[in-house]
């Protein structure tokens, strides 16, 4: 499927955020409490994003990840939206809207926080990656399900 005909399938808050640079309500997405071992990929491209494995809860209303699995699938972006400096990040396929990263994360984990809308990802589960193409990524969880 085309990256036309995927935008055609997104919800009006996915739509929003990731093509016109929207963000949910805090507290009230998908994936802020969201805690399940699996990867999350781009809604639009199917890219994958981040790991279960890398996420926190920061408390910031949005789940908060402390790195990429695919550094180069997630790009940096200078911001100075709504009189901020900040620095957005985006899907490097589909040029997605995905949220900001900010240098408060936990220092154990790189001191990252990428604060990231539920409504810019798919939630793929450990034991589905195998059918839904995701084979590769099936040994990040075979130790936790020892």
């Amino acid at each position: 499927m085309n990256k036309e005909q995927r935008l055609k399938e997104l919800t009006e808050m996915q739509y929003y955020v990731t093509q016109e640079n929207g963000t949910e309500p805090p507290f009230r997405n998908e994936y802020d409490k969201h805690f399940e071992d699996g990867i999350y990929v781009d809604i639009v491209s199917g890219k994958p994003l981040f790991s279960s494995k890398d996420k926190f809860d920061s408390g910031c209303g949005w789940p908060a990840f402390a790195k990429p699995m695919d550094a180069p699938e997630v790009t940096e972006h200078f911001d100075t939206s709504f009189g901020m400096r900040r620095v957005e990040v985006r899907s490097k396929t589909a040029d997605s809207h995905l949220g900001h990263v900010f240098p408060d994360g936990p220092k154990e984990l790189g001191g990252l926080r990428y604060c990231i809308n539920s409504a810019a990802l798919r939630f793929v589960p450990a034991n589905r990656l195998e059918e839904e193409g995701y084979g590769e990524y099936t040994s990040l969880f075979e130790s936790a399900s020892e």
